[in-house]
């Protein structure tokens, strides 16, 4: 059996991230940056395919952990019958090259510990070189380095490297692992006590910048100091997780590399970045976003790599057998091929805000979104893959042209509101055209509810992002329609699946997977914005629940074996929390974006009127 997501912590520098055991044990590592290969991997496999393991050498009767206060310093305390002793994890702020650190503490009598380290490049497939020198231990493979610095004896033992020692009440024993290009010089050994300092002083000082507009601050602060730890500093850029190929289904095929920026994700993170009052984040992503998406409107994609890269070819890894034998291991993403007609209006929504905001416009940026807005004018009726990335056959989704319709009217509202320049009258017209398609073709008066894509009868729990958004007012008897079939027929256990699996053609797939997260957030948002606010408390409570001991959550979450499942942490997950908490909270000033008006294009408002 794997290590059940519930019992890894995160810990990052803004580069990368790295996950840790409740047994100690670091099973994922990425270096030098979130999508490099793993020299950790056994998270998708066992131990063989690298780990660092750092425990108590007897039993353990009980193990407590926490984060330091409001930073990403992971506190890990082991009681045992000698003692207590605690490990301190973090990756410190980077000077050169990333740092991997952690010191045992003796806290009660003495405990004899107990060191593995098991470095396997390439995601478990590279068995580097090892050996000492000037009392550091080296190990090199290819373009990889890493080096250790401890005062702990170590020893070589069936290619790995061990180690025994003893920790009483005050000791303090550090490890610092650091990688380097394998053709330069290693660096210099690193004070471990005086980085352990400044990364908590770092994450302590960034946290306090937090607004406190929600009663949920503890949860709030937990999910976008995650979020902060999903940025690649260098761009701006946020993973949607630092993990590959968890599955969505244990033992099933529905395994994705989510090491990768989505443009999807744009609005959301603004959105909570903004209103916690990261303001200077917020302005990072906007302007990663830019540089992502500038070129041929005809050429954008749906997802970048954490610098902007676009190619993220996808390959199969089969030395790996993957979390429970989920297999089979991917790298890469071939959904970056994809047509999401979704994700041009999930731009221009998202620059619209940042725009409201006050973060400072170029005006090459406004050039930027008429040429996607032209490109956009002439593909908006063609069918897609949708938000959910579907591998079967394409379709007009009902969520992507409700999104090309927020397109036109962000565009409609940047000249209304700002000054720009555009031909509004022409923006306008294509808005009002596909809002009225879209109340044509994707909605089902028997049903009261919008469906899927145009003609089905089946639901999408992607339409709760209709109110959201400014499509209707959540007054519309419409969007109370759909609200209420989506929490009837999509809701197990009180969380939201993405859509039903009645049909095997929907997706490409086989049937299963958890209950999406997000879309239980959305359902939040939107029981909230039809009156029903102590529901929608009712089921926050429930989600803030299924967080682990730290306050992590999945993308999904197993309702049969209550469990997470899926790439772990998942800031998609992280932001809708965010969001809802601001949302439900009395400090909320507005849950829809774009504003609360009813479209302008005559729709009546009756059920099943188009």
């Amino acid at each position: 059996m794997s290590t059940p997501l519930e019992d890894y912590a995160l810990i990052g520098d803004t580069h990368t991230a790295a996950l840790v055991s409740k047994t100690g044990s670091i099973d994922w590592l990425c270096l030098p940056r979130f999508d490099s290969g793993a020299c950790f991997a056994a998270l998708l496999g066992d131990e063989s395919h690298g780990r660092w393991l750092l425990t108590p050498a007897g039993g353990v009767k009980e193990v407590r952990r926490r984060y330091r206060g409001d930073t990403l310093v992971l506190e890990t305390e082991f009681h045992t019958e000698g003692g207590v002793v605690r490990i301190l994890d973090c990756m410190p702020h980077r000077e050169h090259r990333p740092d991997l650190l952690r010191i045992v503490e003796g806290v009660e009598g003495r405990v004899p510990m107990r060191l593995q380290l098991i470095i396997r490049f390439d995601y478990g497939m590279t068995i580097p070189w090892v050996r000492e020198f000037d009392q550091r231990f080296w190990a090199i493979a290819g373009p990889n380095g890493l080096v250790l610095d401890t005062p702990v004896h170590l020893r070589g033992e069936g290619l790995t490297t061990v180690a025994e020692f003893e920790v009483a009440q005050g000791d303090r024993v550090p490890f610092v692992l650091s990688w380097y290009p394998s053709h330069e010089a290693p660096p210099a050994p690193r004070d471990a006590f005086e980085a352990l300092s400044q990364t908590e002083e770092t994450w302590t000082d960034w946290s306090a910048r937090l607004k406190p507009t929600t009663e949920w601050r503890d949860a709030t602060i937990r999910s976008l100091v995650t979020l902060k730890a999903l940025t690649y500093q260098p761009t701006g850029g946020i993973v949607a997780a630092p993990t590959t190929s968890l599955p969505e289904q244990l033992g099933g095929v529905r395994n994705w590399d989510y090491r990768y920026c989505w443009l999807r994700d744009a609005t959301f993170t603004l959105y909570s970045l903004l209103v916690a009052g990261y303001k200077d984040e917020a302005k990072s992503w906007r302007e990663w976003l830019l540089r992502a998406v500038a070129g041929e409107a005809s050429k954008l994609q749906i997802m970048y790599g954490a610098a902007g890269e676009r190619w993220l070819n996808e390959v199969e890894i089969g030395w790996l057998p993957g979390y429970e034998d989920s297999a089979p291991v991917r790298v890469g993403n071939a959904a970056v091929d994809q047509f999401q007609l979704d994700v041009y209006g999930e731009v221009l929504d998202s620059l619209h805000e940042a725009r409201r905001q006050g973060l400072k416009e170029e005006s090459n940026d406004w050039q930027l979104q008429h040429q996607i807005l032209d490109f956009l004018e002439s593909h908006w009726e063609e069918p897609d893959e949708g938000l959910w990335e579907i591998r079967g056959d394409r379709r007009h989704v009902t969520h992507s042209m409700i999104m090309a319709w927020v397109a036109f009217d962000r565009a409609v509202k940047a000249v209304e509101e700002f000054p720009l320049d555009g031909d509004v009258d022409k923006w306008r017209s294509v808005r009002d055209e596909i809002h009225r398609e879209v109340c044509r073709e994707g909605f089902d008066a028997d049903r009261n509810a919008f469906t899927q894509y145009y003609g089905a009868k089946q639901l999408d729990a992607s339409l709760l992002l209709a109110p959201l958004v400014g499509f209707l007012p959540p007054t519309d008897e419409r969007i109370k329609g759909t609200i209420t079939a989506i929490e009837e027929e999509l809701s197990v256990d009180g969380f939201v699946m993405r859509y039903s699996e009645d049909r095997e053609d929907i997706d490409g797939l086989p049937k299963g997977e958890g209950a999406f997260l997000a879309c239980s957030f959305w359902l939040v948002d939107c029981l909230g914005l039809i009156g029903r606010e102590k529901d929608a408390r009712t089921l926050f409570d429930r989600l803030l629940g299924i967080r682990n001991d730290v306050g992590l959550l999945s993308e999904e979450y197993d309702v049969e074996h209550h469990r997470l499942v899926g790439n772990f942490p998942q800031a998609f997950s992280h932001v809708a929390l965010a969001n809802s908490a601001h949302n439900l909270s009395a400090a909320g000033v507005s849950r829809i974006r774009g504003d609360n008006k009813p479209p302008s294009d005559g729709v009546t408002q009756g059920p099943g009127e188009p």
